[in-house]
């Protein structure tokens, strides 16, 4: 597995202020790690989850977060992109840039406030919703073909239209320094890449335990104190979060949806389903396809 979890090299050249780039890739990297960089990202094409710091929630296309130094984090595409046959792409448009890519300027100067406060709340990753998404989105995409000077006025538009957003949300609570030494990412990244892999299956707390080289208990403690929950939950939201994929997509019936997740008897899917959703299985399903068809009647 590669080691590369604290990214070594600088993502910006010393005669650059910032980097963006757009990003083709059968899937996205699947590496838990984190940089001393600020990171935008906006999603064009691809669905899995996204992990930041201790959070864990499902992506697809307009997905648009920043994320501060330091912060870990991974897009980590579903389990059929990695498939060897995959005709799955996925498309990202990135941008890099220290708080000082201006000089000093944003640190003391009031015309920086809002920009010096979203920087600080950037530290917990922020999520960007609604028509703010839309807007900053294609600003970003204009971007790309920016140079000199318009370049950066450019991104000063895109971080001051987050900064003045109501569309904003914080996406941990609580920055983790404890995540930031290369040995935690490492044992980090093994464990996440260890259940993205094995979901599906039947996973024994032992066999994590050991991937961590850990006791079961220590492990048991390690992970929650990193996650925010247990390993359990976790590993149950995990297999929710591909259900509802599978349910949506309305290809398969809902027993066998229960055992492609990993759950061991369609009893114990439709139990832990409604523990995380509030609904059964087949409600799920027959609300989005309902959802899915009404604004199709409102058209025609």
């Amino acid at each position: 597995m590669k080691k590369t979890h604290i990214i070594p090299k600088a993502l910006i050249p010393d005669n650059r202020s910032f980097v963006v780039r757009k990003q083709v890739e059968p899937y996205f990297d699947p590496t838990f790690h984190l940089h001393p960089e600020f990171q935008l990202s906006y999603v064009m094409e691809g669905e899995g989850n996204r992990f930041v710091g201790d959070s864990i929630k499902p992506f697809k296309a307009e997905d648009l977060v920043l994320i501060g130094p330091n912060l870990p984090h991974v897009w980590r595409s579903h389990n059929p992109y990695f498939e060897k046959d995959s005709t799955l792409s996925t498309t990202v448009v990135v941008i890099y840039f220290h708080d000082h890519f201006l000089g000093e300027t944003i640190e003391n100067k009031e015309e920086f406030e809002s920009i010096r406060h979203l920087f600080q709340r950037s530290q917990c990753g922020i999520e960007i919703a609604g028509k703010t998404q839309r807007q900053v989105g294609q600003l970003m995409n204009e971007l790309l073909h920016l140079k000199g000077a318009e370049s950066i006025i450019q991104l000063l538009r895109i971080l001051n239209t987050i900064a003045l957003s109501d569309e904003c949300q914080l996406i941990t609570d609580t920055h983790s320094k404890s995540y930031n030494t290369e040995v935690e990412t490492d044992r980090m990244n093994k464990v996440y890449e260890y259940i993205m892999k094995n979901f599906q299956q039947k996973i024994n707390l032992e066999d994590v335990a050991s991937i961590a080289s850990m006791t079961c208990t220590s492990f048991s403690r390690y992970f929650k104190s990193r996650v925010n929950q247990s390993f359990s939950d976790f590993l149950k939201e995990i297999r929710i979060e591909y259900a509802c994929k599978l349910l949506k997509e309305d290809k398969m019936n809902i027993d066998r949806i229960g055992y492609e997740c990993g759950f061991q008897s369609v009893t114990n899917f439709n139990k832990q389903f409604k523990k995380v959703t509030g609904k059964q299985p087949h409600q799920y399903r027959s609300e989005y396809q309902k959802m899915a068809i009404e604004p199709y009647h409102q058209y025609h």
